[in-house]
């Protein structure tokens, strides 16, 4: 089982502005989001059993916070800060790569969700979605 432990910084991202869009989020709150995530800093701890996560994302104007096990359903928000319940799995026996999929606890919205894979070469990729649209940021151990 890969080890996503560690402090991680972006190397790159592709779609986040599209991301926003697609989640209705307005064009002056985009750009400041944009700019603001444009160097987030990741830390992220897995338990020794590898099941159980802590995952803290700091920009300049927004830190998160999620702790949750694979495979029970946790709360967090959406990349627009919308509260959601959570369920994230591991995608294959491998447990290289976790996909969470995300509801929303209240009104409607585009279908939202996450993966984290880690790459052969230790890379961690990030897939953000909203329906169709999907945002890729791949980090690198700091």
């Amino acid at each position: 089982m890969p080890n996503f432990s560690g402090n991680w910084k972006m190397k790159s991202s592709e779609n986040f502005e599209e991301l926003l869009k697609a989640l209705g989020v307005n064009v002056m709150l985009r750009k400041i989001a944009v700019a603001a995530a444009a160097k987030p800093a990741v830390e992220i701890r897995q338990d020794g059993d590898g099941e159980s996560f802590y995952i803290r994302t700091s920009t300049p104007v927004r830190t998160t916070e999620i702790r949750f096990r694979v495979g029970e359903e946790f709360e967090e928000q959406t990349v627009d800060g919308r509260p959601c319940k959570s369920l994230a799995r591991w995608e294959d026996e491998s447990k290289n790569k976790m996909v969470c999929e995300q509801r929303l606890l209240k009104g409607d919205g585009p279908r939202t969700g996450w993966s984290r894979e880690m790459s052969n070469d230790g890379e961690l990729i990030l897939t953000m979605t909203a329906d169709d649209v999907v945002c890729t940021r791949v980090y690198i151990r700091e």
